[in-house]
């Protein structure tokens, strides 16, 4: 097997690009996908100040790698969930790769800033583990980042993590998300943009790169994960593209190029107001956080008068996609 582009010996097969590549060219092409992702829908420039939202896996900590080697102004957050040693190990690494590069990482943990852990949650809460966890990470990534004047948060979310949400969507016919979902997320009403400059690159592509480039990062899933909907569409996602390579690719760049703009057409535009209780951004008097929250930790948000229009707020709510898009790590 030779390399694509020096014909050299090649160390990784892209089926789906028909082609192999030696180390120091699979680098360049992974390099070049996420510099053409930030091109096509103008992510962010040199002088923005960027949030890299790490949790020590292979997507954010390749992501936060490919920017800093790009020459831009990127740190890293990093949010401990209280999962027991597997938050320990993830922010262990999360502080190596940053101390390795002297680059800056933010640290954030759930629980002495806000009363809970994801454990306590997945008893208590409302929702589902993986439910308060995404919509936890990215409250607090945007409050963050809103805090301390970063003009953009990056995620991880790579072709795989985007494609599998467009098929749940488009499974329910959920116009609304459907509509909404893009690699990048504008800023306003107290929302900092959110960007995805990896969804040109599989998570195959993101695991080899981090390989390569010598990166550790936690390899075990999230001990919570099990049921998770995500997965189950990944899977189908994963047999379908073993039988056709390019299927991913094809579904969601062609999404990108002739859906969104369709779907985005039928969208009404969603008004935010101040949460009264936190002041993020919201639809409703209480934001998704902070009701998730006080009934994790049974507290009260309004007098009980007020409590019967607060649920009927709830039941009306739509959802920026801001606070509820898909998450990954």
């Amino acid at each position: 097997m030779r390399c694509k582009r020096c014909d050299g010996p090649a160390v990784i097969e892209v089926r789906r690009h028909n082609a192999a590549f030696c180390k120091d060219c699979f680098v360049v092409v992974a390099r070049n996908q996420v510099a053409r992702a930030i091109e096509a829908f103008d992510m962010f420039g040199p002088e923005d100040r960027i949030l890299v939202a790490v949790s020590g896996g292979k997507d954010s900590l390749a992501l936060w790698d490919i920017l800093l080697e790009a020459g831009y102004r990127a740190d890293g957050l990093y949010l401990g969930l209280g999962i027991g040693e597997d938050s320990d190990r993830s922010h262990d690494l999360c502080e190596a790769f940053a101390a390795g590069r002297g680059a800056r990482l933010v640290s954030v943990d759930l629980q002495r800033s806000y009363g809970f852990d994801i454990p306590l949650a997945g008893r208590e809460g409302p929702r589902s583990s993986c439910a308060v966890c995404g919509l936890s990470k990215r409250y607090v990534f945007n409050a963050v980042a809103h805090e301390r004047g970063y003009d953009v948060v990056a995620t991880g979310h790579n072709l795989d993590d985007e494609a599998a949400t467009l098929l749940g969507n488009t499974l329910r016919w959920d116009v609304e998300y459907i509509g909404r979902q893009s690699p990048t997320l504008p800023a306003g009403s107290g929302l900092v943009r959110k960007v995805k400059p990896l969804y040109r690159l599989s998570e195959l592509e993101t695991a080899a790169y981090a390989f390569l480039r010598g990166i550790e990062y936690v390899v075990e899933e999230c001990p919570l994960v099990a049921g998770n909907t995500q997965l189950r569409h990944k899977e189908a996602m994963n047999a379908i593209e073993a039988r056709s390579p390019g299927t991913k690719a094809r579904f969601f760049l062609g999404y990108l190029d002739r859906g969104m703009p369709i779907f985005r057409t039928a969208q009404d535009a969603v008004q935010l107001v101040a949460c009264a209780n936190c002041a993020q951004p919201t639809t409703t008097a209480f934001c998704a956080f902070c009701r998730a929250r006080a009934q994790i930790l049974g507290e009260r948000l309004a007098p009980p008068a007020e409590d019967r229009q607060i649920v009927a707020e709830m039941a009306d709510e739509v959802l920026p996609a801001e606070i509820y898009a898909g998450d990954a790590r």
